[in-house]
């Protein structure tokens, strides 16, 4: 890795030209019709969009299937809204309230002890210990409000900082909604949608918790119980920390108009004076870094043809089979709290074996429960997919 340093300081004294024309833009645009992104909308002529035909065939009814019932309906309609719209009441199946033992609805509530145990039975294998990370997944939790302002390595910054913003649930996500939805509909990975209403708010009771989120002044401790009556006190660190405001449920369509207004804002984009020459004035000497290290011979080196697989040690087992594993598949095949039968696991792998062999290549070829065909690895040919599932089982003996 080699360090680059600042080549010249940017503060406000520099603006380019890009501005200069984003401000004759942006009042050219705000006279005219604006999509969302701040982009130019044009007149439809001919039937065509620009380059593009747009159908124009005016259709109410396609008479296609039937309309949906209520419980399927319910049953897929799990958003939830920043100001608690759309959080469960009820523990449901397929739409409908699961009744208790007195027939009455199940109240969906979960305490941050039950989340811990559901998080290091679930989660834990991906997202590490404590929402920790350092397992190739996104970590949870961690990090301060503060850090979002570092910039790594900013060269307009006379002191960069090496350390880049610690975006967590803690320090980044504005609202508990967010994770309440994107748990219920995501997660696990090998099993979306499988949690119950109540797992998803002992989840997110567990991962507030971990974050250091109080409510109503005090932190969540292990008797914490979070339903939809007291979910709407959380008020995450971060809230107040996106801009234009687009959560704006008395009237969603102003909060499409604040983006709208947003990217035609030549002022969104910077502030301060054109200066086209002669900028610093300043010595420019404590601002010129040059690299210590010779990247020429590395730069410069012709493109490699070799495709050969590497050279392994004298009794070192090698095969196609072993480097698909190690590369594609021990992700799944190599952590039991994944579900996939474990490599090296006899039993395991003996039961799987009872459909025969030709069951187990077309599994592995087309996918079964949560793993999709070739595990999702689609460039693996057919053969070698079959080389690997042979080496998994061999070492399984």
């Amino acid at each position: 890795m080699y360090k680059l340093e600042n080549t010249k300081k940017h503060k406000n004294t520099l603006l380019s030209l890009a501005f200069a024309m984003l401000t004759v833009s942006g009042l050219a645009f705000a006279k005219s019709d604006v999509a969302v992104d701040g982009g130019k909308v044009y007149p439809v002529k001919n039937g065509k969009y620009t380059l593009y035909y747009q159908n124009s065939q005016d259709i109410k009814d396609f008479g296609f299937g039937r309309e949906a019932t209520k419980d399927e309906i319910n049953a897929w309609n799990i958003d939830v809204m920043p100001d608690g719209t759309g959080l469960p009441k009820y523990d449901t199946k397929s739409g409908k309230p699961i009744l208790d033992e007195d027939g009455n609805p199940k109240v969906a509530q979960g305490s941050v002890e039950w989340g811990e145990e559901v998080y290091d039975d679930k989660c834990a294998s991906c997202h590490g210990e404590f929402g920790a990370g350092g397992k190739g997944y996104p970590t949870l939790a961690g990090g301060s409000k503060d850090s979002l302002k570092l910039q790594r390595l900013n060269p307009a910054h006379m002191n960069p900082n090496p350390q880049g913003p610690f975006k967590t649930i803690g320090s980044y996500w504005p609202y508990a909604s967010t994770l309440f939805w994107y748990v219920q509909d995501s997660m696990p990975y090998t099993n979306p949608k499988s949690l119950s209403n109540s797992e998803t708010y002992a989840l997110v009771a567990y991962l507030l918790s971990v974050n250091g989120i109080k409510i109503d002044g005090k932190e969540l401790d292990y008797e914490f119980v979070l339903n939809k009556d007291n979910f709407s006190k959380i008020k995450m660190p971060n809230e107040d920390g996106f801009y234009p405001t687009v959560d704006t449920p008395k009237n969603p369509k102003q909060g499409v108009e604040n983006m709208r207004e947003f990217f035609i804002n030549a002022k969104a984009y910077g502030l301060g004076k054109r200066c086209m020459s002669d900028c610093i004035k300043e010595d420019v000497s404590s601002l010129i870094m040059k690299v210590k290290n010779d990247l020429s011979q590395d730069a410069n080196q012709a493109l490699s043809t070799k495709r050969d697989l590497p050279k392994t040690k004298d009794n070192q087992i090698s095969s196609i089979g072993k480097i698909i594993y190690e590369s594609k598949c021990a992700v799944c095949h190599g952590n039991d709290a994944i579900g996939a039968p474990v490599l090296g696991d006899k039993e395991e792998w003996k039961d799987v074996l009872e459909k025969g062999i030709d069951a187990v290549y077309n599994n592995a070829l087309n996918g079964i429960n949560a793993m999709p065909p070739k595990g999702g690895h689609m460039d693996i040919s057919d053969e070698d997919l079959k080389k690997t599932v042979d080496y998994m089982i061999e070492l399984s003996k």
